[in-house]
């Protein structure tokens, strides 16, 4: 949802206020930076960013945003449009870097190559027309979550495809429910019409050989048998092993469902272990989590989430505000929010690192998901972004709720995308 015009004034206009002038500065200069809405995110980034600021000497001053990422985007947009200065650095979610490359630098002449001990494919992906737009602060992919002692009550093993999966988790559903426990489903995922579906129906697509929705060079790819297979297979599960209500469920949806102890099994991101571990948790202790499912014809994969910072091409210090990009990247600063706060390290090097283990053992499980996961066609559509995943999610939810056939619905999205790209991504 994006804001109203009377909104986006009125947080264009409290942000700018919460800024103020800028004092003077006796040293160096100040570096302002939007890192975070609320909460552990945004205390995190303080703290990495004060201490960069002792070691140089500069000042940083951090920046409330709405927690909304569709907000955030329209607030950014509207700022960088009107070539505004009062913010050096952003944060910008792993589809934004296409979206919003023209208003950023170029960061390879200040990484000194730090880029190269990231995941490929997220630098990959942060790189618009030779360009790196930003640098990876943390990763994100999708995991799927199980209940451990079901699948030991019932000697299953953890799923490596999507049809052991549904095979599991239906005799799971039928002997726990035939037991007195009623309310038990199979599985729980983002079945809402919103980017949520996009990221769940590319992990069915790519997982099961059917590519990506467009190619890295803006080639429309979705319209084809593996992808329409496994659409339609994600559509037999709505009322056999998803409930109904799967339809509309968002991340905490799913998750609640799920931590309730109404679900063998759950894709989501890997925020909701902690949760499912905490003191008030009725699965604490009961929750495994794995690499997702894959078909017959692919492997397994995850679909790219995670934030990133990147620097304002208005900003008026460029290269104290990259200093701080690559500080808060860095190997150090990644291993801190890890331990910390259990964010995903961009690096490979921090899954082999014993203090990060120790602090979250499943990270082991998560290295092959996230070195291998897919990137959503952000770079290749640039502005037009957006509008993709809106047809690409609303054909997906016809099929899932019933009203359209996988095939035909592909068919009709290739030509929807066609129409979309006719002057270009």
């Amino acid at each position: 949802m994006r804001l109203n015009r009377a909104s986006r004034i009125i947080a264009l206009l409290a942000l700018l206020g919460g800024l103020g002038p800028l004092s003077p500065q006796a040293r160096a200069v100040e570096i302002t930076i939007s890192c975070g809405a609320l909460g552990q995110e945004l205390e995190l980034c303080r703290d990495g960013a004060e201490a960069w600021a002792r070691q140089t000497g500069h000042t940083v001053r951090t920046v409330s945003v709405p927690n909304s990422a569709s907000e955030r985007l329209a607030l950014y947009q509207m700022m960088l449009a009107g070539g505004a200065s009062q913010i050096d650095i952003y944060q910008l979610d792993v589809v934004w870097p296409g979206i919003l490359a023209t208003h950023f630098i170029d960061l390879k002449p200040h990484s000194q190559g730090a880029e190269a001990a990231h995941f490929p494919a997220i630098i990959e992906n942060n790189t618009v027309e030779g360009r790196l737009i930003a640098m990876p602060l943390y990763t994100d992919a999708g995991v799927l979550f199980y209940r451990k002692d079901l699948l030991e009550k019932h000697g299953r093993p953890v799923p490596a495809t999507w049809a052991e999966m549904e095979e599991t988790a239906r005799a799971i559903q039928e002997a726990e429910r035939a037991a007195g426990g009623n309310g038990l489903w199979g599985y729980v995922f983002q079945g809402r019409a919103y980017e949520g579906l996009t990221v769940n129906a590319l992990e069915w697509v790519a997982s099961s050989g059917g590519g990506t929705i467009i190619d890295d060079e803006g080639g429309i790819t979705i319209d084809n048998p593996r992808a329409a297979e496994a659409i339609g297979r994600a559509a037999g599960w709505i009322g056999r092993i998803a409930p109904e209500g799967a339809l509309t469920y968002t991340e905490e949806e799913a998750r609640g469902i799920f931590q309730s102890g109404n679900a063998v099994f759950m894709r989501n991101w890997p925020y909701a272990w902690a949760l499912a571990q905490g003191a008030d948790s009725p699965v604490r202790g009961k929750v495994g989590i794995a690499a997702l499912p894959h078909g017959a014809q692919g492997e397994q994969t995850g679909v790219l989430g995670g934030w990133n910072l990147g620097v304002s091409r208005y900003s008026r210090h460029p290269e104290e505000a990259a200093s701080l990009v690559m500080y808060l990247t860095g190997a150090a600063e990644q291993k801190r929010r890890a331990v910390v706060a259990a964010y995903n390290p961009t690096r490979p090097a921090l899954y082999e690192d014993a203090e990060v283990i120790a602090a979250n053992p499943f990270f082991r499980a998560l290295y092959g998901t996230f070195s291998n996961a897919v990137a959503r066609p952000s770079r290749a559509t640039g502005t037009k972004y957006n509008r993709v995943s809106h047809a690409f999610w609303t054909r997906v939810h016809a099929v899932l709720s019933g009203r359209e056939q996988a095939a035909p619905a592909l068919g009709e999205l290739r030509r929807d995308l066609r129409r979309l790209s006719r002057r270009g991504w």
